[in-house]
C-alpha cells in the first residue's frame, strides 16, 4: 500500500493506493464516518486493479473544510473529480460504498465521458425525502449547527477503545472497526480521538426528492454493478427496485452480509468485482 496526498480546491485529500500504476484505475469512495482503510480487505483480493481509495474531505487523514463550510453531499463531487485530476486520470472506474456509492452514482450520471464502469456496495444514490419535509430538515440542520460549538469530542484510552465504541454503536465487526480506527484516530491529551470533522455529524440542510434522485440515476451510461447486502440497509427499502430500474446497464448481485460486507467478508465481494472490472 502507498500513501498519497492529492490536491482539491478546498483541502488536501489523503488516499491509499494498491496495485500497479499501469493497471486499470479504480477510484474507491467510502461511507459516512469511515475512511480509505475500509477498502483494505478488498484490495488484498483485487491484485489486477490499481485501486486508489480516498479519505473523503473531513474523514480519515484528509483535511477539514474551512470554517463556514458544510459537508453537503453534492460538495463531495468536485473534490472527488479534482482528486482524479491530480492522479492524472481522464477516464476511470468508480467503486463506492454507502455514502461513497451515492457520490459515485451522481458523478457517473453527471460526467459520463469520464467513467468507464460503476460499482456500488450497499448504496444506490443518496438519501431522499418528500419535499414537504424540507422545512423541518432545514431547522434540524441549523439547530444542530448552533449546538456544535458546545459539543466535546470523545476521547478514548487507546485505539482499541475507540474501535469498541464504533463496534457497539453500529454493530460493525470489531476487527473491521479496529482497521478504521487505526487510520481514523489521532493522539490527543488523555488518549485518542477520531480525526473526522465534528461537522460531519450535522444533518444535511436539504435532501433531493426521490424523483430528482431517479432522474439523475437515469442519466448513468456506464455499465454498472450494485452489490446488495442481504442483511444490509437497502434490502427491504421499497424505493430500491425503482432506482434499479432507472439504470439501463445495471447488474444486481445479492450477497450474504451486513452493510459493511466488503470489510467483514471481502472475498465474495472481490470475486464479483474482479469479474465486473475484467472488461476488454
Amino acid at each position: 500500500m502507498h500513501e498519497l496526498i492529492l490536491r482539491t480546491p478546498a483541502v488536501q485529500v489523503a488516499a491509499c493506493r494498491w496495485g500497479d500504476t499501469s493497471a486499470r484505475p479504480v477510484l474507491a469512495l467510502h461511507g459516512w464516518l469511515d475512511n480509505a482503510a475500509s477498502f483494505q480487505p478488498l484490495a488484498a483480493f483485487l491484485p489486477d486493479l490499481q485501486l486508489v481509495a480516498l479519505d473523503l474531505p473531513g474523514h480519515g487523514r484528509s483535511g477539514h473544510y474551512p470554517a463556514g463550510m458544510r459537508y453537503h453531499f453534492i460538495d463531495y463531487l468536485p473534490a472527488v473529480l479534482a482528486a482524479a485530476d491530480d492522479l492524472g486520470w481522464e477516464r476511470f472506474s468508480l467503486l463506492g460504498h454507502s455514502l461513497g456509492a451515492g457520490i459515485a452514482s451522481f458523478i457517473a450520471a453527471a460526467m459520463p465521458e469520464r467513467i468507464e464502469r460503476l460499482a456500488l456496495i450497499d448504496g444506490l444514490g443518496p438519501a431522499a425525502e418528500p419535499e414537504q419535509d424540507g422545512p423541518a430538515r432545514l431547522r434540524k440542520s441549523l439547530m444542530a449547527q448552533r449546538r456544535l460549538a458546545n459539543k466535546r469530542v470523545p476521547v478514548y484510552a487507546n485505539i482499541q477503545a475507540a474501535a469498541r465504541a464504533r463496534h457497539e454503536a453500529t454493530g460493525l465487526q470489531l476487527t473491521a472497526a479496529e482497521l478504521l480506527a487505526r487510520r481514523g484516530c489521532k493522539a490527543v491529551d488523555g488518549g485518542f480521538s477520531w480525526r473526522s470533522d465534528p461537522r460531519l455529524m450535522v444533518p444535511s440542510p436539504a435532501y433531493s426528492s426521490e424523483a430528482q434522485v431517479r432522474a439523475i440515476l437515469g442519466a448513468i451510461q456506464a455499465p454498472s454493478l450494485f452489490v446488495r447486502a442481504l442483511d444490509g440497509l437497502l434490502i427491504k427499502r421499497p424505493h430500491v427496485t425503482a432506482r434499479c430500474d432507472c439504470i439501463e446497464q445495471l447488474q444486481v448481485v445479492d450477497l450474504p452480509g451486513g452493510h459493511h460486507l466488503h470489510m467483514e467478508n471481502p472475498q465474495p465481494v472481490a470475486e464479483v468485482l474482479q469479474d465486473f472490472f475484467a472488461f476488454p
